[in-house]
């Protein structure tokens, strides 16, 4: 098992991509340009640390909103288990579905992770804002999901 090991870094251009929504939609990032983004990605819906992370982030969509900044969910759940996750939690952003995990590696968060002495490889929970222009203005590695979300409402409102 490799490591990825082209984690992006503030200052780097956003990876270009095209993935379902919840819905079934295409979404772009070049659908935002000019919008701040939040891309979270995170290992697998319905699972409590996601769960918890997901409606943090539902609980203060306005306060996102009121800064001009959109909400993305990436995991490699498919649309119809995102579907479920959205309807299941009231997740009021979208959802992207990235089943062959290339966006996940493009970003540099399919990387190799330990559970119980075990090693595979998975996505490891990070998180990137992009400005309008495309360009990433923080990076949050190995998110803790406790208080994440303040973090990101704090570096967004720094802007």
């Amino acid at each position: 098992m490799a490591l990825n090991k082209n984690v992006l870094v503030a200052g780097d251009k956003a990876p270009q991509f095209a993935l379902p929504d919840d819905h079934g939609n295409t979404i772009t990032l070049k659908d935002f340009k000019g919008k701040t983004v939040v891309i979270y990605f995170y290992p697998k819906d319905m699972t409590p640390g996601c769960t918890s992370e997901s409606c943090d982030f539902r609980d203060n969509i306005k306060k996102f909103k009121t800064k001009k900044v959109v909400i993305l969910g990436i995991s490699k759940d498919s649309v119809a288990r995102h579907e479920k996750f959205r309807d299941k939690y009231e997740l009021n952003f979208p959802l992207l579905s990235d089943e062959t995990g290339e966006v996940c590696k493009k970003y540099g968060v399919w990387q190799e992770k330990s559970l119980y002495g075990k090693k595979f490889m998975g996505i490891v929970r990070s998180t990137f804002i992009i400005d309008g222009s495309g360009v990433i203005t923080h990076v949050f590695p190995k998110v803790k999901v406790n208080s994440h979300v303040e973090a990101v409402l704090a570096a967004v409102s720094d802007r």
